[in-house]
């Protein structure tokens, strides 16, 4: 495509995120999907946007399926581009959305992979990966104490700054997607982990940074750079399991629902939109459903012999 045609995308991302006020996280998802698209279409000819037709939106969902792109991201992928070309109509550029009848073909829904509470115990409470890097170490304990005792996703936890956190209420207010905010409990095992970094942070934190986590640059932290310290933190400590900031916030919401039962509460904590997001944190193993259902049956015990 022409330099015009991707200076559209370029304004559209300056829309999300300076009127829109997305996450930086989820304009880079938009601009990444949204380059992915627009290559495609130089390679098919399609000069400009408004030659782009729901034909090339289709034979574009069909060959990147056929690559291996997962139904998911394809669904986000079709979904940023309707909400570009919703823009480009308000902007007069399209007269209609091409987009708009497309879908992508559904993935089967996986569980998502969760610490038992043994090994969550485990990671936490591991030593220093290397005691020459102690700040860095306070740093890394309290993103993941704070991610599993709030579930927090990896954005809402590097979009936060030093006054989001009240750690004498154990209170975190956190900017979840659509720039909602929430306010979060924060557990004392958490608070204390982040008091000690708080301690340490001048050490690397610029003077006019106000992130709550930085990097050795003195910067806040990227995704992922949290990621990578995870995969680190894992390795070193023998972890069985690929360690991932999503995979924190997923044992939280099953070792809540599991010990409260609440799945409104937990709807709530996570910031879900919808209760239907939170349900497949509903699943339990068999051997929890036959003990329920042994101890509460009239008809499951069997009757003492008489």
């Amino acid at each position: 495509m022409t330099r015009a045609n991707t200076e559209w995308i370029e304004k559209f991302l300056a829309h999300l995120r300076d009127e829109r006020r997305l996450s930086p996280l989820t304009v880079e998802n938009y601009q990444r999907d949204l380059n992915k698209i627009s290559a495609w279409c130089g390679q098919q000819g399609v000069e400009d946007w408004p030659s782009l037709t729901s034909h090339h939106v289709r034979a574009l969902t069909a060959t990147l399926h056929r690559t291996g792109l997962e139904g998911r991201s394809l669904q986000r992928l079709l979904s940023a581009l309707r909400s570009f070309c919703n823009y480009l109509i308000g902007e007069n550029v399209l007269a209609h959305n091409p987009a708009v009848a497309v879908r992508a073909p559904k993935s089967p829904r996986k569980l998502p992979k969760t610490l038992d509470t043994d090994q969550m115990k485990h990671l936490l409470e591991a030593g220093a990966p290397g005691q020459n890097e102690l700040v860095l170490l306070q740093r890394d304990r309290a993103i993941m104490e704070l991610m599993y005792s709030s579930g927090l996703r990896l954005g809402e936890l590097i979009g936060l700054d030093c006054g989001d956190i009240d750690l004498d209420e154990g209170l975190v207010t956190v900017t979840g997607k659509g720039n909602k905010t929430r306010r979060v409990p924060v557990g004392r095992y958490a608070r204390e982990a982040v008091r000690q970094w708080l301690q340490a942070r001048a050490i690397l934190a610029s003077m006019d940074e106000s992130a709550l986590f930085v990097g050795h640059r003195g910067t806040r932290l990227t995704p992922r750079a949290v990621q990578s310290r995870m995969r680190e933190w894992a390795i070193r400590h023998g972890g069985e399991t690929h360690l991932h900031p999503h995979m924190l916030r997923h044992s939280f919401a099953s070792h809540l629902l599991e010990s409260s039962g609440d799945l409104r509460a937990v709807q709530e904590l996570l910031g879900h939109a919808n209760l239907s997001t939170t349900q497949i944190y509903t699943h339990l193993d068999f051997q929890h459903l036959a003990s329920v259902y042994d101890r509460t049956h009239p008809r499951a015990k069997k009757r003492d012999a008489t």
